[in-house]
């Protein structure tokens, strides 16, 4: 499964959410620099989707705000997953 979201490193805190278009953004307080910040999105959204970290990679952005990122398992489940989360945060 693939995922594109927006990320904003040094943020106050760290938090994923759903923009009003409907878009994912992901805010975390670490600074972009040697793939910290990187690595703190990717510990986000697996305890917020409840999958592991190694089955999530980023595969374009990785320098960038906007990132798409490879998200490895059973699409059904993943999309059950995603799909709990995003009812439950708006």
């Amino acid at each position: 499964m693939t995922i594109q979201l927006r990320v904003q490193p040094r943020a106050r805190r760290t938090a994923l959410q759903r923009t009003p278009e409907g878009a994912l953004k992901a805010a975390v307080t670490v600074a972009p620099e040697d793939g910290k910040a990187n690595a703190a999105v990717v510990a986000l959204l697996a305890d917020a989707w409840r999958v592991p970290k190694s089955t999530i990679e980023i595969v374009r952005g990785g320098t960038a705000r906007e990132k798409t990122l490879s998200v490895a398992g059973e699409p059904e489940a993943l999309a059950r997953r995603i799909a709990e989360w995003m009812d439950k945060n708006g």
